[in-house]
């Protein structure tokens, strides 16, 4: 069977972003420097890469009957990605707002909304994509109980499954090690092993233990300090890409679909993770997320021939 598609199972959030100079002090009312709206959610921002990066993208979720929900399908629709299994359920859509400081780093909150509808019985409307996908690609922004049904769900078909553990969430043991590759920033990755994540002089034995301990790769994102990645037999640091960061929103999700594109391509894994390394430095070099992911022309002078 030719398996040519991604499917991506999660979120669409309506982003409000705020750039401001500092976050307030309590009881201070603070003037943004200017405002902005987009698509976002991980779910849908990880859709969007994999679609401007040229892969065959399902985008599986849930939007409120609201004027965000159909801007959001409208956005995925533009990038190009089937968004024939979005339901649209009454109620809200989820959204967020984005406080976005000058060099570039972001307080977030989000509104659940219409993510937390999509139901076990959802993903059983959509299983015969996992037929013909290659990828499966999951967040923790809808239940964690529908996760661990997908997760079940994809192994079954032979999908190769990708978690994006974020945000930190408590999922069963037993799912992560039935994922394929782990993922998760320095935060994440704190709450997942128990430990204090910064730098790479951190994380490097944090990974090394929990890629033993799971079984599976393991990608632990550490910003601007670059990525420590586990291939299952050793642990590596991956440097940062030089650039100036504009904004950090969708940098991570930029990251898992450039990572999903390697992978789809056949490249190894370290090279998928350098792949997605250079996908995340272009996105961080504009507001926005999903606008400012790169398409595949934008970094074709990186790949050199491999894909």
């Amino acid at each position: 069977m030719n398996r040519n598609s991604v499917v991506v199972i999660g979120s669409l959030n309506y982003d409000n972003i705020f750039k401001l100079p500092a976050m307030p002090q309590m009881g201070e009312t603070m003037p943004v420097d200017s405002a902005s709206v987009c698509c976002g959610g991980k779910g849908a921002n990880q859709a969007v890469q994999c679609a401007k990066l040229g892969m065959k993208t399902y985008m599986v979720g849930a939007v409120g009957d609201d004027y965000m929900g159909k801007f959001l399908v409208d956005g995925l629709r533009e990038y190009e990605v089937d968004t024939t299994y979005v339901k649209v359920v009454e109620g809200t859509s989820g959204f967020a707002v984005v406080n976005s400081m000058k060099d570039g780093s972001v307080f977030a909150t989000i509104v659940r909304g219409a993510n937390y509808a999509i139901t076990c019985e959802d993903i059983d409307q959509v299983e015969h994509l996992f037929d013909q996908a290659k990828i499966v690609i999951l967040q923790l922004e809808i239940p964690v109980p529908v996760v661990e049904y997908i997760i079940k769900k994809a192994n079954a078909h032979g999908c190769q499954v990708l978690l994006n553990a974020a945000p930190a969430e408590q999922i069963s043991f037993e799912s992560i090690k039935a994922c394929d590759t782990f993922i998760a920033n320095e935060v994440e990755a704190g709450f997942y092993t128990g430990r204090t994540i910064k730098t790479p002089k951190d994380a490097m034995p944090a990974i090394e233990e929990y890629a033993r301990k799971t079984g599976r790769r393991c990608i632990f994102t550490l910003g601007k300090h670059g990525a420590v990645v586990h291939d299952g037999k050793e642990a590596r640091f991956v440097p940062a890409v030089d650039a100036v960061a504009v904004e950090t929103t969708g940098a991570g999700d930029s990251f898992v679909g450039g990572f999903a594109k390697g992978q789809m391509e056949g490249l190894d894994f370290f090279s998928s993770v350098n792949f997605a390394s250079h996908c995340s430095a272009v996105t961080i070099g504009s507001v926005g997320a999903q606008n400012s992911m790169p398409k595949l022309e934008q970094i074709k002078s990186y790949l050199n021939g491999k894909m």
